[in-house]
């Protein structure tokens, strides 16, 4: 860069560039951090000049890191995890700080959520932030620390774990379980239009091509309300459906296949105490559940798991 390389740093320099890092956008930035564009511009060019090296590029649709970024946005983050492990210290060695997990909206709201808030009771020391974004955040760009995804991961750069395989069904309440059961024409409660590419919503799209939807939602805790109001039946995972006092497996087929459930961590996050007391606490939580989520072979794909 032209300007003189200056030689000391301002965190707050530092606390806006992780945000825009993590963002990709002034205007998102500056939202998260309650200041306005322009100071997040001026931080951010007081930041390159202090290091001499151009952290960012403007694109048509948002800000990009460098390679010299890349290398920043890491090290302001160990920076931002050690400072808040000072901010909590005490006189043992359990686990500090805050911890992002990032996770979809079903999987968050049908099963995480209560279970991941026991977290910070057992480890006081412990903060949990869950983002239920059904865009997937990136833990390259340390938007998050622990990101659970259906599917395999291809990402060479993060450690992969496989924690559960997920089984679907159908589900509605008694009387239209009955009706479709004795062979009535099925509907069904599906999702809005936004998320029609959503694996689940391509599968009932093509498996009952002219079923009507006669109620859509963006995900499928919603679904499941909807479903108990009797307005049709739902695909829901296992997970989802076996918990729903009022609904009840309906034996219909085809059915879809299962999807694998992975929780992905970064490699230099192998000894962040933090992130991996966190990551093993979750493998724990599918482990001893793993009946939640998957199909059982004997009374039919659709057996009910609560007459088990």
């Amino acid at each position: 860069m032209a300007e003189q390389k200056r030689t000391d740093l301002d965190w707050e320099d530092l606390r806006v560039f992780l945000a825009l890092g993590r963002h990709g956008s002034l205007s998102a930035a500056a939202r998260t951090l309650a200041i306005n564009h322009a100071t997040v511009a001026r931080r951010i060019k007081a930041l390159e000049a202090s290091l001499g090296e151009r952290l960012v590029e403007r694109r048509p649709d948002g800000y990009v890191l460098t390679p010299a970024g890349t290398r920043t946005l890491a090290a302001a983050s160990d920076m931002e995890a050690a400072a808040q492990t000072l901010g909590r210290a005490g006189t043992d060695d359990a686990p500090r700080g805050l911890v992002r997990i990032n996770a979809s909206p079903a999987l968050s709201q049908g099963f995480l959520i209560a279970r991941l808030a026991r977290i910070p009771v057992e480890y006081p020391g412990l903060d949990i932030d869950l983002a239920t974004d059904l865009r997937a955040v990136s833990l390259e760009r340390h938007e998050t620390d622990i990101a659970i995804r259906l599917g395999r991961p291809q990402d060479s750069y993060l450690i992969a774990r496989q924690l559960a395989t997920i089984g679907y069904g159908f589900y509605g309440t008694p009387a239209v379980c009955d009706e479709v059961e004795a062979g009535a024409d099925p509907i069904f409660v599906g999702f809005d239009e936004v998320n029609a590419d959503i694996p689940e919503a391509a599968w009932l799209s093509r498996h009952f091509p002219r079923a009507r939807v006669s109620f859509r939602a963006n995900n499928q805790v919603a679904q499941a309300t909807a479903a108990k109001a009797n307005a049709g039946l739902a695909l829901l995972p296992h997970y989802i459906g076996r918990q729903e006092n009022g609904l009840r497996p309906c034996r219909l087929e085809p059915l879809p296949p299962p999807r694998e459930v992975w929780i992905l961590t970064r490699r230099q996050d192998r000894k962040n105490s933090p992130v991996r007391t966190v990551a093993d606490k979750l493998g724990e939580m599918f482990a001893s559940e793993r009946a939640l989520f998957e199909t059982f072979i004997e009374g039919g794909a659709n057996a009910d798991f609560r007459q088990l």
